[in-house]
């Protein structure tokens, strides 16, 4: 520990000497200054912890040092005891006023230097210790205050979100008036007080299992925790078992820190786990288990954790079909399945087709900036009569796409871009709607080879069993379909595929001699 630090100021070597001889056996380091000006130049550089300043000396007297000493923020905290031989109390005082602890009188009483030292460096210490335990002490309200203030911001945000969530989320995000989709929303509501109940929803890719699932999330009494959707085809298999349950830093090379998995990230509100049907078997043990036990173990943990998670799983997989093969187990199929959703395909609701167009109008019309254009007679023919192998997903995107072509202007046939199965001709493959057949002029131009190209599509059965799984074939079947849209106009059909006209040119050679 560094002993006290006390400076000595006095104009007479005899009073220095006493004074050092009779504080230094007691530990202190003592520095001395035998006038004012290198008293206060001595403070400045040594920050002493105590100043002993005779008040009577030539040119700067002790209550100038002291004034001085006072005035500057890095030895204004230094305590000092004034040594003087004058008794008189304005004399006292007005030490006092400039900022001195104490004084001692001259000549000096050994008992009493030593009792007044030890007892101000005490006080200075004391003193320090309270202002730096009070400066913390504003540091930690400041920073409880701010974390207040971001919590009460944080949860403001929250809620905010929340209700924005619930909107888009809720009931209202569902279009249409089918039977099928009145059966659906039946089941969310009967489905609303039971918060814990998991939760099995089957349909084909793009039917809106996320959006139901969301629905039955923030219609629960769970809605204001955590909706957390992971995609069992994407996780990878060595790091399966890290993102569902999380763990410590140092369980294996890499793990830099504490980790939470999923499921605990998901505590006190959904995990969504869609297209559940292909998670591997592995995974599947450790999900039945956490789903009986409603606990986790993290990767390098010496013990489980408590995790209050609802399961949502999704899949467009025949899963009894899976059972059947041994590739689900059943077991966890049951424990899924407590209740079960169907979403049907677009195909099987006509009836909502018009109703989920002009929606998806509206909402891309306003993201853009335009009003919502209407769907002619042609158009929503043509909407009716094709197959929506891709469902709600691929008409959301036939309408986005269709509305940039339209730029705002009643949407035509044309506007559509309807991609049916491709149909294998003799000597190229081409990829043509079932309302068009590549016009002679086009067959000219690109396919001087193929005058006996048919003059009606095939036959649904024929383009089935003929299509080809080639993406050459299919580059060459849009680039045929985008030219006959445009009646073989290069620029605009490049402009339609969102392509550069050399590549129609590499292509179809052709063209450019035509």
């Amino acid at each position: 520990m560094t002993p006290p630090r006390i400076l000595i100021t006095d104009d007479t070597p005899a009073g220095l000497t006493l004074l050092a001889s009779l504080l230094e056996p007691h530990g202190y380091e003592i520095l001395t200054a035998s006038n004012g000006r290198d008293a206060l130049r001595l403070a400045a550089r040594a920050k002493p912890d105590l100043m002993l300043l005779d008040v009577v000396m030539p040119g700067h007297d002790g209550f100038y040092v002291c004034r001085e000493l006072k005035a500057e923020t890095a030895t204004r905290d230094i305590p000092v005891i004034f040594i003087t031989s004058r008794r008189e109390t304005e004399f006292v005082v007005q030490g006092f006023r400039l900022g001195a602890v104490d004084y001692i009188e001259k000549p000096f009483q050994a008992e009493e230097v030593l009792t007044r030292v030890a007892t101000h460096l005490r006080l200075s210490r004391l003193t320090r210790d309270l202002q730096q335990r009070n400066a913390e002490l504003e540091e930690e309200i400041t920073r409880r205050r701010a974390a207040e203030q971001a919590k009460e911001k944080a949860d403001e945000r929250l809620a905010v979100l929340t209700a924005r969530e619930a909107v888009r989320w809720g009931l209202g995000g569902f279009v249409g008036e089918s039977p099928h989709l009145s059966r659906i929303l039946e089941d969310i509501t009967r489905l609303q007080p039971f918060g814990k109940t998991s939760v099995l929803i089957t349909g084909e890719s793009g039917t809106g299992k996320e959006l139901v699932a969301r629905a039955v999330h923030h219609h629960s009494p769970r809605a204001a925790g955590p909706f957390i959707p992971v995609n069992c085809v994407a996780i990878p298999p060595d790091l399966a078992e890290s993102l569902f349950f999380g763990h410590t830093k140092g369980a294996f090379t890499g793990a830099t820190a504490d980790r939470k998995g999923w499921f605990e990230l998901a505590d006190g509100g959904t995990l969504f786990l869609d297209e559940i049907g292909d998670m591997p078997a592995a995974l599947q043990a450790k999900l039945l288990r956490v789903l009986e036990d409603g606990e986790v173990t993290p990767l390098g943990s010496s013990g489980p954790r408590r995790v209050d998670a609802r399961v949502i799983s999704a899949t467009n997989a025949d899963l009894p079909a899976k059972i059947a093969s041994g590739d689900f187990r059943q077991d966890l199929y049951f424990r899924l399945a407590r209740f079960s959703i169907t979403t049907p395909p677009l195909r099987d609701r006509p009836e909502d087709l018009p109703h989920l167009a002009s929606h998806f109008l509206s909402l891309f019309a306003s993201e853009m900036g335009l009003a919502a254009p209407v769907l002619t007679p042609e158009a929503l023919n043509s909407l009716s009569h094709h197959p929506w192998p891709g469902n709600v997903r691929e008409l959301k995107n036939v309408m986005e796409r269709a509305l940039i072509l339209s730029g705002g202007v009643p949407i035509q046939r044309s506007h559509l871009q309807l991609f049916p199965a491709p149909a294998l001709y003799s000597g190229t493959v081409s990829c043509i709607s079932s309302a068009t057949v590549p016009s002679p002029a086009v067959k000219a131009i690109l396919l001087p080879n193929t005058a006996s190209l048919p003059s009606s599509p095939a036959s649904p059965a024929a383009i089935i069993a003929d299509l080809p799984l080639n993406l050459e074939a299919a580059e060459h079947a849009l680039i045929l379909r985008a030219l006959e849209q445009t009646h073989g106009n290069v620029a605009e059909a490049a402009r339609l595929l969102d392509i550069n006209r050399s590549r129609i040119y590499r292509k179809f050679p052709q063209v450019g001699k035509a």
